[in-house]
């Protein structure tokens, strides 16, 4: 047995989907400190590359998920988005060195409002 398999499916999941957001950000976004000075499409195909490891973590995450822990489509999503901007934000501030705004807590607020709505009938 090998160790992801002993974490229960639903943290396999949120795991995955959280390997699979770093890779999603730096795809998106890195591009704008790495590849600043390069053509759109070099930055277009760097980002490409990077995100194939996004989507090596994501489809199964999304799989997983789905197929065995139990979560619907709705909810997969919106732990999605919640793992989006808890990834995002630091990568914001740490990476791209943009100043932190009080913004980002209303995002998150209302995220947790999002969650609590999609699981609420679970």
């Amino acid at each position: 047995m090998n160790a992801l398999q002993s974490v229960p499916l639903p943290l396999q999941t949120i795991f995955l989907l959280i390997g699979s957001n770093i890779f999603m950000t730096f795809a998106w976004y890195g591009h704008l400190k790495d590849l600043a000075s390069s053509p759109w499409y070099i930055a277009a195909l760097v980002s490409w590359g990077i995100a194939l490891f996004e989507y090596a973590l994501q489809v199964p995450a999304n799989r997983i998920g789905f197929q065995q822990a139990g979560f619907n489509v709705g909810q997969l999503k919106i732990v999605q988005e919640v793992i989006t901007l808890a990834v995002f934000v630091p990568f914001a501030m740490l990476y791209l060195k943009e100043p932190f705004k009080l913004d980002y807590v209303w995002a998150a607020l209302c995220m947790v409002s999002a969650v609590f709505f999609i699981f609420r009938s679970a």
